[in-house]
Order: C-alpha cells, then sequence, then structure tokens
C-alpha cells in the first residue's frame, strides 16, 4: 500500500488526474455539439494542463523559496518538459484564431502566477478572485477551444453550455475551498471564509438546480440527456454536502476532480 499511495501521490501532484478532467470536459463538448473528435484540440488541451497546472503549482517553489529538489519533485519537472514540447507539438496543428485562444491562455497561466507590477501579489492572491478565474479558464480550454477550432456558430446552444460549464467548475472549485478551509489564509477571502460552510453549500446547490435548469432551454433538448445531467448534478451535490474541512486530501485531489471523466462515462454508456 505504501508504493500504491506513493505512485498515486505522482500521479495526483503531477497534474495527470486534472489533465484526465479537462480532457473528459473537452470530449463531453464535442459529444454535446456532435463535433467530430478533434484529436489537436484534446491532446493540447490534455498536455497543456500539465504544463499550466504544475507551472502554477511549482513555479514559486522553484523560481522564489529555492525548494531543494526531491526525486518526486524532479520526475515532476521532466515530466512537465515532455509534455511542453508535446503541447507544442499540437498548438502548431490549431487554427490561426484558437492559437490566439490559446496564447491568451498561457498568458492568463503567467499572470496568475507571476506579478507583472513590482512589490504586487500574483493574481492568485488576489482576494476572491481565484474561483472566477478558473472557471473562465476551464471554460475557454473545454468550451471554446473546441468551438473555435471546428469553426462551429457561436449560437445559443454554446452560450447555455458555456454557462453550465461555468457552474461545474464553480461548484467544484467550491468544494475545493471548503476543505481547504483549514488550510488557506484569511487575506485569500474565499467564498467559505466570507459566507460560512453551511451558506457555501447552500449556494452550491442553488447553482446546480441551475445548472439544471439550463437544460431545459437548450434548442435540442433530450430527456436521457437531461436525466444523464441530473444524476450527475445530484452526486455532485452529494460530494458538496459531504465536504468539510476534515477530509483528506483525496477527497478533492482525487474524488472530486473525477467527477467529469465520470459524466463523460455516463454519456458516453447512454
Amino acid at each position: 500500500m505504501k508504493y500504491f499511495y506513493k505512485l498515486l501521490d505522482f500521479y495526483i501532484e503531477s497534474s495527470l488526474h486534472v489533465a484526465f478532467a479537462v480532457y473528459a470536459l473537452i470530449r463531453i463538448t464535442f459529444l454535446k455539439l456532435n463535433l467530430a473528435y478533434d484529436e489537436p484540440v484534446a491532446y493540447f488541451g490534455f498536455y497543456g494542463t500539465i504544463v499550466g497546472y504544475n507551472f502554477i503549482k511549482y513555479d514559486e517553489l522553484v523560481r522564489v523559496r529555492r525548494v531543494a529538489l526531491s526525486k518526486r519533485f524532479k520526475a515532476i519537472i521532466g515530466l512537465s518538459f515532455i509534455c511542453f514540447w508535446i503541447t507544442l507539438y499540437y498548438f502548431w496543428q490549431l487554427e490561426t484564431i484558437t492559437k490566439l485562444l490559446g496564447i491568451g491562455a498561457l498568458f492568463l497561466t503567467v499572470l496568475y502566477t507571476i506579478p507583472f507590477i513590482p512589490n504586487k501579489s500574483n493574481m492568485r492572491n488576489w482576494s476572491g478572485i481565484k474561483i472566477f478565474l478558473v472557471a473562465v479558464a476551464w471554460v475557454a480550454v473545454t468550451v471554446w477551444l473546441p468551438v473555435i477550432n471546428a469553426h462551429y456558430p457561436i449560437d445559443i446552444l454554446v452560450v447555455l453550455k458555456s454557462l453550465q460549464r461555468f457552474i461545474l467548475v464553480f461548484v467544484l472549485m467550491l468544494i475545493f475551498e471548503i476543505v481547504d478551509l483549514q488550510f488557506d489564509d484569511l487575506y485569500l477571502k474565499t467564498i467559505p471564509q466570507q459566507l460560512g460552510e453551511k451558506k457555501t453549500k447552500f449556494l452550491a446547490y442553488i447553482l446546480l438546480v441551475v445548472f439544471i435548469l439550463l437544460d431545459l432551454l437548450k434548442p435540442e433538448f433530450t430527456l436521457k440527456v437531461f436525466l444523464i445531467n441530473l444524476v450527475f448534478s445530484i452526486i455532485l451535490g452529494l460530494f458538496t454536502y459531504y465536504a468539510s474541512k476534515k477530509r483528506n486530501k483525496y477527497y478533492t485531489s482525487f474524488w472530486v476532480e473525477s467527477l467529469p471523466v465520470f459524466w463523460l462515462v455516463l454519456l458516453l454508456i447512454s
């Protein structure tokens, strides 16, 4: 079991798990908009997530704090280096307009990590902004990237799916923030810090109701997809209900981040 947990920790800490979540959401966009599978978009999202997330998580440790590099840390850096070149390979296969969106996502990642204004903190430490920033970034990568690269028209369906995806990521982040209450500094002013745990959960439940209701507004409404989304929302609601600062790291970093993959599986087997 010791070696299993070491392998699991590497899998999570290297951002492979969150990359599969992003990949799953991109695949869901293909399915829901009836788009042909686009390998460059899917793999750009997957490998780019590994590079971006690892840069966000570990840049300050290496660049500022000069933390000693353990074997696991070196392996993560090595993996990130390989994924960077794979990301670049798929980047050049994207449409020109999609490349611009990818560059925008890169700029957001750098801005999130490195302060551009001297003696000011980076965007990650701006009070209350983190959750919105992450949600917008995930919508851009998992909805707009596939849509724009396929030259799909920006219609009401895309707008509704963008809103649903924003709500989904926002609720996922609320669960993270509830569990991280024991670790987050007060100056971050996260939503659970400002509203409290119970009110934050209530907010998540309201958002999940909106998530489901948006399905009813779609031009191509189907009962089967609606029921799948309903089941998924109930499961997400249960994870919200049982979230607390007493939960261990695997509750969010593994189980909660597995939910987009579970959603994809539900859609595929249907």
